[in-house]
C-alpha cells in the first residue's frame, strides 16, 4: 500500500469539505469584521480624527485576515477544480466587482490619510465603505443563488455551459431569495464590525457602533428566521438517489440527482444538524444583549458563534452538494464527484497539517501584541506611523 492509501479517498474528501468551511468560516470571522468597520466607517466616526481611530482598529491586522480569503480561494481551486471552474465562470462579472472592491480597500487604506484635503479623505473613506459593504453583500447573494440552484450543464467532456448572456448572468443573480441572503450577510458582518469596534474604540466610536449593531444584529436574525421560512416551504433541494459511490472518480455526470420539495429534509434524515441555525440565532442574540450591555470580548465571541452558525448551517443544509444545478441536476457538483485525485488531496493535507499551526500561532501572536484599545491620543501621537 502507498503511503496516500493510508486515508481513503472518501474520508479526504469529506476531510477537505470540512476544512474548506473551516477556511470560509475563519475568513468571515476575521477578515468580516474588517468589512463591517469599513461598512459602519461613514456612520459611527463624525470627525477626521474618530475616523482615523476607526480605521486604525483594524489597520494592523486587515492584511494577515485577508490571509483566510487567499487560502479560501486555493482550496478551491486544487482540492475542488471542478468548483473552482464552474462557480467562477457562472458568477465572473459578480467576482469581478467582490476583487474590484477588494483591490480599492487596501489602496484606501494607505493613501487615506496622505493628504490633509478634507475632500481626499471623505472619498477615501467612501472606498472603505464601498470596499466592506459590496464584498459583504455580494458574499451573500452567491450564496442564496447556490441554494436556489445554478443554471449550468455540463458536456460529456465536462465543460460548463450557463444560460444567458454575461450580464443577463449577473442580474439573474439578483433575485429576491438571494438580496434576502445578501441583507443578512451584510447585517451580519456589520453587526460584527460593530462588536470589533465595541472591543476596540471608545467614547462616542463605540457608543454609535454598539448602537447600529444593536440594530444590524436584530435585521440578522430576523432576516435568518425568514431565509429559513423561504427554504421550507419556496424553495426545491436537491437528493442523490440510488447508489451514491463515495470513492469513486470525479466525474458528476456518474451520479443520479432529483429535485426534493425542500432542502429541509436533511433535518429529518440528520437531527443533529439542527445545531447550526441554534448556534446562529443564540449567537447574534447574545451579541445584540452584550452590545446593549456594553460588554466587550463575550460580545466579539458570541458574534463570532452566530457566524459559525449561520454559515455552518447553510453547508450543512446542502450536504453532500456543493454546487446544484438547477439547469441540469444530474449536473450538480457534490463532495463526492467534484474533489481533486486521491494523491494531490493527501498531499495537500499533509502541507495543511505543518502550515495551518504556523498560521495559527503567528496570527494569535499578533493579536496578543496589537491587543488593546485604540485611543484618539494614540491617534495623534503617532499621526506619522498610523493610518
Amino acid at each position: 500500500m502507498v503511503l496516500y492509501e493510508l486515508i481513503s479517498y472518501d474520508v479526504l474528501r469529506l476531510i477537505w469539505w470540512l476544512l474548506l468551511g473551516v477556511l470560509l468560516i475563519g475568513f468571515a470571522m476575521t477578515d468580516g469584521f474588517d468589512m463591517g468597520v469599513g461598512a459602519l466607517l461613514p456612520f459611527v466616526a463624525k470627525t477626521d480624527l474618530e475616523r482615523r481611530v476607526v480605521i486604525n482598529t483594524v489597520g494592523p491586522v486587515w492584511e494577515g485576515n485577508q490571509v483566510w480569503f487567499i487560502l479560501g480561494g486555493g482550496a478551491i481551486f486544487a482540492a475542488w477544480p471542478p468548483l473552482y471552474a464552474v462557480s467562477f465562470s457562472g458568477f465572473y462579472l459578480a467576482m469581478f466587482i467582490v476583487l474590484a472592491a477588494l483591490i480599492v480597500r487596501p489602496v484606501a487604506f494607505k493613501y487615506r490619510s496622505k493628504q490633509p484635503s478634507a475632500r481626499w479623505r471623505n472619498n477615501w473613506d467612501w472606498a472603505l465603505f464601498a470596499g466592506g459593504a459590496v464584498p459583504a453583500l455580494i458574499f451573500g447573494v452567491a450564496v442564496g443563488n447556490v441554494l436556489q440552484g445554478v443554471p449550468f450543464e455540463l458536456t460529456p467532456e465536462l465543460f460548463a455551459r450557463y444560460e444567458g448572456s454575461v450580464f443577463g448572468k449577473l442580474f439573474g443573480l439578483l433575485n429576491p431569495f438571494a438580496l434576502l441572503a445578501g441583507v443578512v450577510s451584510l447585517s451580519m458582518l456589520l453587526t460584527h464590525g460593530a462588536a470589533w469596534l465595541s472591543l476596540k474604540a471608545e467614547g462616542e466610536v463605540a457608543a454609535r457602533a454598539r448602537k447600529i449593531g444593536s440594530v444590524t444584529g436584530l435585521v440578522t436574525m430576523t432576516g435568518y428566521a425568514l431565509a429559513g421560512l423561504w427554504l421550507a416551504y419556496g424553495i426545491q433541494g436537491y437528493e442523490l438517489v440510488g447508489p451514491v459511490i463515495t470513492n469513486g472518480p470525479s466525474n458528476p455526470l456518474f451520479s443520479e440527482v432529483v429535485r426534493t420539495d425542500t432542502w429541509l429534509t436533511a433535518y429529518a434524515a440528520r437531527p443533529w444538524i439542527t445545531i447550526a441555525p441554534a448556534l446562529g440565532f443564540i449567537g447574534m442574540a447574545m451579541t445584540v444583549l452584550g452590545l446593549r450591555k456594553g460588554k466587550e470580548v463575550s460580545t466579539l465571541l458570541w458574534s463570532k458563534l452566530a457566524i459559525l452558525g449561520v454559515i455552518s448551517s447553510v453547508g450543512l443544509t446542502m450536504f453532500p452538494f456543493i454546487l446544484p444545478s438547477s439547469l441540469n441536476p444530474t449536473a450538480s457538483l457534490t463532495v463526492w464527484d467534484s474533489s481533486s485525485s486521491h494523491l494531490t488531496l493527501f498531499i495537500m493535507l499533509v502541507s495543511t497539517a505543518i502550515f495551518m499551526p504556523i498560521i495559527l500561532a503567528y496570527t494569535a501572536w499578533v493579536y496578543k501584541v496589537l491587543w488593546g484599545k485604540v485611543t484618539p491620543e494614540s491617534v495623534e501621537e503617532n499621526s506619522d506611523t498610523v493610518y
